[in-house]
C-alpha cells in the first residue's frame, strides 16, 4: 500500500496526518525540522535545501533521518519558494537525497512530484527520535531580553517585550503575512535561507514592517540555519526591513552588533 502524500508550508504546521505519510514540507532541511518529521512518524520527508549554507546545515536533517532509516530529500531553494509547499510540489527540483531515499529511486535532478511518488514506497521507522534538545535559550536576561529560538514557532506571548533571534528561515508560510510571527515582539532575526526563488527567504521582513517590528536576516552562508545561537554568534546581516533601518540598523554588520544596536535604540526610546 502506497504511503499518502501530505503537503505543508512548514513541518511545524503538520499534525497526526504525517504518521506513515510522505511529508512534502517547505521547511529548511536542518536537524530541528528533521527531528519534528521523525517525531511525527513520517515515512519520508522532502524539505527545502535553504541554499545548503554554513556547515551544510540546510541539508543536515538528511543524515539525521538516515540514522533512523527514514528516507529524506531536499529541493533547491532557487527552484521552489521556501515556506510554500504548493510551489515546492509544483516546481521543486531535488538537490540532495539520503541513502534510504536513494534506495527508493529518489535522486538529484528529479522533480519534487516524481520524488514524492517514489517515496510512497517508504515505510515508517520503528525507532522514535530521542526527546528534543532544548531549543529556546535566554541569551540576555536584562531588559530588553534577548531570546534564541531554534524555530520561530517557539515564540510565546511572554516574548512580547523581548528581541527574538531565530534559526528559522525568513520566509512567509504560503505567502501569508500573518505567518511572519505569531506574536508581536521588539525585534526579530531570521536566516535568509539563501534568499532563493522570488526572494522568498526574506519575505517576512516587509510583513513585520506592517506591524512596526524591526527585523532582519543573516546570510545562510554565515550562520547555521535551524540554530538560533549560530544566528547570534556567527550571523552577518544580509537584509533589514524599513523599521530596522529607521533605527539606524543596516546590512553587513554582525548579528551581535545588530542586537546591541537595537537594544540601545529601544532603550533610548524609553527614556
Amino acid at each position: 500500500m502506497s504511503a499518502p502524500i501530505v503537503i505543508a508550508d512548514s513541518i511545524t504546521r503538520v499534525g497526526p496526518e504525517a504518521a506513515g505519510a510522505v511529508v512534502v514540507n517547505a521547511s529548511h532541511g536542518g536537524v530541528y525540522a528533521a527531528y519534528l518529521a521523525a517525531k511525527l512518524h513520517a515515512a519520508a520527508a522532502i524539505f527545502n535545501d535553504a541554499s545548503v549554507g554554513r556547515d551544510r546545515a540546510g541539508i543536515g536533517g538528511l543524515d539525521y533521518l538516515a540514522d533512523f532509516g527514514i528516507a529524506a530529500a531536499t529541493v533547491g531553494h532557487d527552484t521552489a519558494r521556501i515556506g510554500d509547499g504548493t510551489d515546492m510540489m509544483a516546481s521543486g527540483v531535488i538537490t540532495h537525497a539520503n541513502a534510504p531515499a536513494a534506495s527508493l529511486g529518489c535522486h538529484p535532478g528529479q522533480s519534487c512530484r516524481d520524488a514524492a511518488a517514489a517515496l510512497q514506497q517508504a515505510r515508517p521507522a520503528h525507532r522514535a527520535p530521542p526527546e528534543a534538545l532544548e531549543a529556546a535559550f535566554l541569551l540576555i536576561p536584562e531588559p530588553p531580553q534577548v531570546w534564541a529560538l531554534d524555530s520561530a514557532s517557539l515564540v510565546l506571548p511572554e516574548h512580547k517585550k523581548a528581541i527574538v533571534i531565530t534559526g528559522s528561515h525568513g520566509g512567509l508560510l504560503g505567502g501569508k503575512p500573518e505567518t511572519a510571527l505569531k506574536y508581536d515582539v521588539l525585534g526579530a532575526l531570521y536566516n535568509d535561507a539563501g534568499i532563493g526563488k522570488d526572494e522568498a527567504g526574506i519575505s517576512r521582513l516587509p510583513a513585520l514592517d506592517a506591524r512596526g517590528i524591526a527585523a532582519a536576516t543573516v546570510s545562510a552562508a554565515s550562520a547555521r540555519i535551524g540554530d538560533a545561537r549560530s544566528t547570534y554568534e556567527d550571523g552577518i546581516i544580509s537584509r533589514v526591513n524599513a523599521s530596522a533601518a529607521a533605527l539606524g540598523l543596516h546590512e553587513g554588520i554582525s548579528a551581535r552588533e545588530w542586537v546591541a544596536a537595537l537594544r540601545r535604540a529601544l532603550a533610548s526610546r524609553t527614556h
